[in-house]
């Protein structure tokens, strides 16, 4: 088989290029994550400093009380005083760490998204994305798991006037920048995760269950990917969405060029739940 013929076979089965750095962190986009990146950085240089001191210590002592002739071992009991100390300072650190972790934990989950949130609601499925947003009432229908099914993704009722208007996508996720945006996430099928690097933003997704505390201010314009982070069958590879960040005038030409006609018509077949665009 020539050369040419086998790259173009073997080309829909790549993965899609990663965009960031692979060696370290990719950058920060959302309002959360620079305090994520911050108890990151501390938790690195704590555990180094603390590793390089200890192994120095080790290797001087494995030097200095090496085996030599004539020279009798020394037995020692060890000093309350220091393993006091050497205790009470981790102590103290981790009990840090954990109370600063517990308070981001409680802005990025317990906290109430603001009022003019964005609500956008995905669900997973073997294997991508079904997205769904509002349209110019900026109300989602309800979602209720019980009524999740092959074709009605979002578990929706057909009768709920709040979405009517709503449209949704396949595999593609569109956010303004600078808006808060409150996630309703939920699965269709197996374990799903919603993660995003660039965001620091990870949520396992479960069937039967709809998520809706999850919710982000992206800071910055630009071109991710939602990847889905649980092995959830053989085509895990590649469930991934397309993720874009834009300017909230583009992003309200995307929405008015997506939404449903306003027609009386158009309203009542809009509001039956059907498979996504794309599907």
């Amino acid at each position: 088989m020539p050369s040419s013929l086998l790259l173009s076979t073997l080309s829909p089965l790549q993965a899609e290029i990663r965009q960031t750095s692979v060696w370290w962190l990719p950058r920060n986009v959302n309002m959360f994550g620079h305090e994520i990146d911050f108890i990151f950085y501390v938790i690195l240089w704590i555990t180094g400093i603390t590793a390089v001191a200890v192994f120095s210590v080790m290797i001087y002592f494995i030097v200095k009380y090496r085996a030599r002739p004539g020279v009798p071992a020394i037995h020692s009991h060890g000093n309350s005083a220091l393993e006091v100390i050497w205790t009470t300072i981790p102590v103290f650190i981790f009990l840090a760490l954990a109370i600063y972790g517990n308070e981001q934990w409680t802005q990025m989950r317990l906290r109430t998204p603001p009022a003019d949130a964005l609500p956008v609601a995905v669900v997973g499925e073997q294997f991508g994305w079904n997205v769904r947003y509002p349209g110019p009432d900026g109300k989602l229908a309800k979602m209720t798991a019980s009524k999740v099914s092959k074709d009605n993704p979002f578990g929706i009722d057909p009768q709920d006037p709040d979405g009517r208007d709503d449209f949704t996508t396949y595999g593609e996720l569109v956010f303004p920048v600078g808006r808060p945006v409150r996630l309703y996430l939920s699965s269709k099928d197996v374990i799903h995760a919603f993660y995003v690097p660039e965001f620091r933003l990870y949520q396992d997704m479960v069937p039967g269950r709809v998520y809706d505390f999850v919710w982000f201010k992206a800071e910055a314009t630009g071109h991710f990917q939602l990847a889905c982070n649980q092995l959830c069958g053989q085509g895990h590879y590649k469930m991934f969405g397309k993720l874009s960040v834009v300017p909230e005038p583009e992003y309200e030409a995307w929405a008015k060029g997506k939404a449903p006609a306003t027609t009386a018509g158009s309203e009542a077949n809009s509001s039956t739940p059907v498979a996504v665009a794309g599907r």
